[in-house]
């Protein structure tokens, strides 16, 4: 017979007035459910706010887009050609610097023009180049097979598409890559938008190599190349490449400190060691930890902290399976919460557990990537360390086990994955 897994008796679950605090008991940190319900308290939506024009796409306008200028700003052609006064034929007229309209055209006269050129004084038609000839005299005429020419034939009129102070589109209109090109050719460079939340990347660690194959000592950097892709999955916009530091006090609050962005996240720094530092720079900059630690398997030394100027801070550990959690524990609900989106503590949807998952010895969470059948069963996946990302490459999903583990028929609470189509549905 299918059950159920039940979360009402979890210790830690928050109250649904105020905020759970952090358990003062072996192992420390909060549970899942209620680390995720701080998250989502943990900050306002953010206000609208200027991006440059390529940051835009993807978000909602935050006011009407209204037209600066006339489109065209001026009467322009619409094809390359000649731009002509009065019947043919015409003698063309040259000048000094033929760049621009000096002088205008005359009857009986043209000139060359481009498409997109403003027309010149006294034009009344552009001829296409491909309708035109050039005669032996120096003279353009209409080619026989060309259509009878019009007055005002090619030319783009002054405001013919946009009139200065025109509504172009309304406030919370999504900005697609046309809607960019539309504000660029009315004189826009940056737009007003809403939902966008920067985000800052640093990747801490003296072992940490970019390139190349890892060696004794030297561990490839796993996290960086897809850090921006997970956050921008969740909804932030990362303002560049991630940043990697070495394990240096002074170095981490530096770069805290020059950081502009809404949002910080860190990986690796998070656990006590000697050289995770990221507790001391939030104490260093006067900040407050929000969550200190998770009851997750894994991903545990997750970190969560408000900064200066409304700043969050969310660190994660330096395992990429483990930060793939935190990402998804911490990250998840604080970006959806700043960007005016609800996030459960526990999601709404559940699946079909395919296979008996018994507990691990301990009270705590587990994360597990799994993938999900038609059938709606959900399959888990080997390779589930803190450091083993096999498993999660091969995922749609990650399955929230109970601290009592569960059955097969179980059906459990499940996590799409930023990069399947389910994530809207999954929070």
């Amino acid at each position: 017979m299918t059950t159920t897994t039940g979360y009402s008796s979890i210790q830690g679950a928050p109250k649904p007035t105020q905020l759970p605090t952090r358990p003062r008991r072996a192992g420390g940190g909060l549970a899942w459910p209620a680390a995720r319900t701080v998250a989502a308290r943990a900050a306002p939506r953010i206000d609208p706010q200027k991006v440059p024009l390529a940051q835009a796409v993807g978000h909602p306008l935050g006011r009407d887009l209204i037209a600066l200028t006339d489109l065209p700003i001026a009467d322009v052609s619409a094809m390359d050609g000649w731009a002509v006064n009065g019947p043919s034929p015409w003698q063309v007229v040259v000048d000094a610097s033929d760049t621009k309209p000096v002088g205008g055209v005359r009857f009986g006269q043209c000139r060359t023009i481009n498409t997109g050129a403003p027309i010149p004084i006294g034009a009344d038609a552009v001829l296409p180049v491909e309708h035109s000839i050039l005669d032996s005299a120096g003279a353009v005429v209409r080619a026989r097979f060309g259509p009878r020419m019009e007055p005002g034939q090619h030319i783009r009129l002054t405001g013919e598409e946009v009139n200065r102070g025109d509504q172009l589109l309304p406030a919370g209109t999504i900005v697609t890559p046309a809607v960019v090109g539309l504000a660029a050719a009315v004189g826009y460079d940056q737009l007003l938008v809403a939902d966008h939340v920067s985000v800052d990347l640093f990747v801490l660690g003296d072992e940490i190599i970019t390139a190349g194959l890892p060696r004794a000592g030297r561990t490839r950097d796993a996290l960086g190349p897809q850090l921006p892709s997970w956050i921008g999955g969740l909804g932030g916009c990362p303002t560049g490449p991630p940043v990697h530091l070495t394990d240096d006090l002074g170095q981490l609050v530096a770069a805290i400190s020059g950081s502009s962005a809404q949002l910080i996240v860190t990986t690796g720094g998070t656990s006590v060691g000697r050289r995770d530092h990221v507790r001391s720079a939030v104490q260093a900059m006067d900040g407050r930890l929000l969550v200190d630690g998770v009851q997750v398997k894994p991903g545990h030394p997750m970190l969560l902290a408000e900064l200066d100027r409304g700043r969050m801070l969310v660190g994660l550990p330096g395992n990429p399976f483990a930060a793939c959690v935190a990402l998804m524990t911490l990250a998840q609900p604080l970006l959806a919460a700043l960007t005016g989106k609800r996030c459960a503590p526990l999601p709404r949807n559940t699946v079909l557990l395919a296979s008996d998952q018994p507990p691990r010895g301990n009270d705590v969470h587990r994360l597990v990537p799994a993938r999900r059948s038609h059938e709606g069963r959900a399959t888990v996946l080997p390779s589930c360390g803190a450091a083993m990302l096999r498993g999660l490459a091969q995922a749609d999903s990650l399955l929230i086990l109970p601290p009592t583990g569960a059955m097969a028929g179980d059906r459990v609470p499940v996590l799409p994955l930023p990069w399947d189509p389910d994530i809207g549905n999954g929070s």
